[in-house]
């Protein structure tokens, strides 16, 4: 059975070696008891973020993304681990137009993460995530250093333009999502 303290301490001896090869088979291992991870965090009924850690040293949440729910493209400027336990999460990746000096972006690739799947991800990286599905997706993030405190950018949808990380309008896809969901 999952147990979040037990998580927890792993992923900050994990840090020890500085390799996030030992934080993704922690999240791995942590993802593959799913059963274990709702016993413990519960089912979620509607799209949130659930600090379950923060410290200088690492955040942990666990992030429920709703039906058809979709990010702005952003930044972490740490580098994060992301371990999905139901559902799914597709990222886009973008990269910086060099010769661009607002900011703007363009697509780089994508990946789908499935129940299971766990993946990392570089400081430099810059993505967007849906949630293609008609149910909740359940998602660990492991993030390097205190990810609350730490600044970011965030990329206008129409413009593709950068922008300073706004929390309060990044939380707008889960209002949307909680609302298509019908939750309050």
């Amino acid at each position: 059975m999952f147990d979040l303290d037990r998580f927890i301490e792993d992923c900050r001896t994990s840090l020890a070696d500085r390799s996030r090869q030992h934080t993704r088979e922690v999240i791995a291992r942590a993802v593959s008891d799913r059963a274990g991870i709702i016993a413990r965090c519960g089912t979620p009924t509607r799209a949130g973020i659930d600090l379950l850690y923060r410290g200088a040293d690492m955040t942990i949440i666990n992030i429920a993304w709703g039906w058809r729910q979709i990010t702005l493209p952003h930044s972490h400027n740490t580098w994060a681990v992301i371990g999905i336990y139901d559902g799914r999460e597709d990222n886009m990746f973008w990269r910086r137009i060099p010769e661009a000096a607002d900011g703007r972006i363009e697509a780089a690739g994508a990946r789908c993460l499935c129940a299971g799947d766990v993946t990392s991800l570089g400081p430099e990286i810059i993505h967007s995530v849906t949630n293609p599905l008609k149910k909740i997706t359940g998602a660990i993030h492991i993030y390097g250093g205190d990810f609350i405190a730490q600044e970011r950018s965030q990329w206008d949808e129409e413009t593709l333009t950068e922008n300073k990380f706004d929390r309060k309008l990044g939380n707008v896809c889960f209002e949307e999502a909680n609302e298509r969901m019908g939750v309050a």
